[in-house]
C-alpha cells in the first residue's frame, strides 16, 4: 500500500509500470508478478519484499521513487526520499564511485551484481549486494532516469 501522504494514485501506478516495463524490457525478465490491472502491479512494486528507487534526468538527480521497503532501508518518508539527490544515498567518499557506475549504465542499459556501501538519514551503514541497475526509458523510448533494485544488504 502506498504512502497515505506524498506521490497522487496516477503517478504512483504510472511510475511504477514504467519502471517494470523498462526493467523487463533491459532485463529481459519481471520485476513482479505480472497483473494486468496496473494499479495493482503498483501496489505489488511498493509492498515487494526488495527496494527498488528510482531517479530522474536532473543535473544532480533527484530520487522519486521509493518502496516501502526503500523508505524503511533508508529512514525516510516519501516526502523526504523524493526531494533528496540520489547521490546522497551513499557517503561523500562513494560518490564518485556511485556516479561512475550510473554513468556505465547510462551507456549500456543496465548492469547486474552492483555492490557498494550506502548510508541512511541517521547515518547508519549498509553495503547492498546483487543490485541490478537500470535506465528507466519511456514507451517512445525516451530516456527519464535510472532505478535500482537488490534484496541483499547487510548493515556494517
Amino acid at each position: 500500500m502506498p504512502p497515505a501522504t506524498g506521490p497522487d494514485r496516477d503517478f504512483l501506478t504510472s511510475h511504477s509500470v514504467l519502471l517494470c516495463q523498462s526493467f523487463e524490457r533491459l532485463v529481459g525478465r519481471p520485476l513482479v508478478d505480472p497483473t494486468p490491472a496496473l494499479e495493482e502491479m503498483a501496489d505489488r512494486l511498493f509492498d515487494a519484499p526488495f527496494v527498488v528507487v528510482s531517479h530522474g534526468t536532473q543535473e544532480d538527480p533527484i530520487l522519486n521513487y521509493g518502496n516501502a521497503i526503500a523508505l524503511q532501508l533508508w529512514e525516510m518518508t516519501w516526502e523526504e526520499l523524493t526531494s533528496t539527490p540520489s547521490r546522497m544515498t551513499a557517503e561523500p567518499a562513494n560518490q564518485a564511485a556511485r556516479a561512475e557506475a550510473m554513468e556505465r549504465v547510462k551507456e549500456v542499459g543496465y548492469t547486474e551484481g552492483y555492490r557498494a556501501i550506502r548510508i541512511s538519514k541517521s547515518g547508519r551503514r549498509f553495503e547492498i549486494a546483487n543490485t541490478v541497475i537500470w535506465n528507466v526509458i519511456s514507451e517512445q523510448g525516451d530516456y527519464v532516469g535510472q532505478a535500482a533494485t537488490f534484496a541483499d544488504w547487510t548493515f556494517l
